[in-house]
């Protein structure tokens, strides 16, 4: 029973996986030492924005069998895939960057064997990226599904429990999530809070369900409930992940941004909770970066290579066994390698932000797709949701031109 309901929800769990150790771990933890549990109501409303998107690209590839993104290029015209692909490009750049960074100061912070916490981050952030891509590429998705099962296993139990332990009582946390509020702070409050709302969850990856849903078999309407559970319980652990993060980080006080940045939060939750507890963060801070590198490295070049089939208008095919993913895949996995030289701290904020930039097109977009019967016939987006894709469409103009 419970290896069968883990096969149903195992497509959200990896939307969630890939997600939280991107914009979670690092974006949560600075905008909590940076604002305080005052930000949690970001968490939660990032969450909510991700589910309806993604529920948004389910419909419409369960109705129409065809990917979100030959249904842009064929409808929108090949304009938008033109214009998409360099953004696509630059996001992998800065998401690559970002992931080998976390993971090279995680494992430094495990295995301080270098005089320097910034070498560290180098050399075993190279040594991750490569272990991951030799992961995708040598296991298939089998093998890639059960190492992420496993990571996310590890990643909850740690930084929950770590949470739990630091938990600074109902009514801070209630009035975090209930009354929205964007602190001034000296280091940009609300840029952070778009930071974090954009990295909740994932945001260019939301776009990888469609690939591992039909990694799995589904196809046809029949199969919306299933995925509408599956993204639920996904996004539901998504918030609760992104709630936990940003109540450590307001709990310890870690000033600078360099790559030891994790060793100096495991020394003072250390001090807070004790010697046991450095060691069960870090460890659940590994799982999570290092699950959202292997779920990047392993969907992301699907994306690239399904724009590109659609602007030759080549005929559907295996997407995984074409040239342009295997060469994507390899330059992911290796020229971001260039921005583990930059501040890690600058990194996170400049992958999150450009990843929140790609959320209100991708709402413009299932508006006109999903609104038209023609197109998914009883599937088409209802009026509450229309309402809340003008909603998400909405909030990120509006941060966009209080951030101007």
């Amino acid at each position: 029973m419970l290896k069968r309901g883990l096969a149903v929800i195992g497509p959200g769990m990896l939307v969630a996986a890939t997600g939280v150790g991107a914009g979670d771990l690092a974006t949560a933890g600075f905008s909590g030492a940076q604002l305080g549990t005052a930000v949690l109501w970001a968490v939660a409303l990032g969450g909510a924005f991700k589910y309806l998107l993604n529920e948004g690209l389910a419909r419409w590839q369960l109705s129409t069998g065809t990917t979100f993104i030959d249904g842009v290029t064929r409808h929108l015209g090949r304009t938008v895939a033109w214009v998409f692909l360099p953004y696509l490009v630059l996001w992998s750049y800065f998401v690559g960057a970002a992931l080998m960074g976390a993971c090279g100061v995680a494992l430094y912070a495990i295995f301080p064997v270098f005089a320097e916490a910034s070498t560290g981050k180098l050399v075993f952030g190279i040594v991750a990226s490569l272990a991951g891509l030799l992961l995708v590429r040598a296991g298939g998705f089998r093998v890639f599904e059960s190492v992420m099962a496993g990571l996310i296993g590890l990643m909850f139990v740690s930084v929950l429990g770590t949470a739990v332990i630091l938990w600074p009582g109902l009514g801070p946390v209630a009035r975090g999530i209930l009354v929205p509020s964007i602190p001034d702070a000296s280091d940009g409050g609300l840029a952070w809070t778009i930071a974090l709302i954009g990295g909740v969850g994932g945001t260019v990856t939301i776009l990888c369900y469609g690939y591992w849903i039909r990694e799995k078999g589904r196809e046809g309407a029949s199969w919306l409930r299933t995925c509408r559970l599956d993204l639920g319980v996904g996004y539901a652990m998504t918030v609760l992940f992104g709630l936990a993060m940003v109540i450590i980080g307001s709990h310890v006080s870690v000033s600078g941004g360099g790559a030891d940045l994790l060793v100096r939060l495991a020394d003072a939750l250390e001090g807070a909770a004790g010697p046991g507890m450095r060691w069960v963060f870090l460890a659940g801070a590994l799982a999570a970066v290092f699950s959202s590198l292997l779920g990047v490295w392993q969907a992301v070049p699907y994306l690239f290579a399904d724009v590109l089939r659609g602007l030759r208008n080549a005929p559907e095919s295996d997407l995984s066994s074409t040239r342009a993913f295997r060469l994507f895949q390899l330059a992911l996995a290796t020229v971001p390698m260039l921005g583990l030289l930059t501040s890690f701290r600058q990194a996170q904020l400049l992958y999150a932000i450009a990843g929140a930039a790609f959320l209100p097109l991708l709402a413009v977009a299932l508006l006109l797709l999903n609104g038209r019967s023609a197109l998914v016939g009883g599937l088409r987006n209802s009026q509450v949701v229309s309402l809340g894709l003008l909603l998400t469409l909405g909030f990120f103009v509006w941060a966009g031109v209080r951030a101007l």
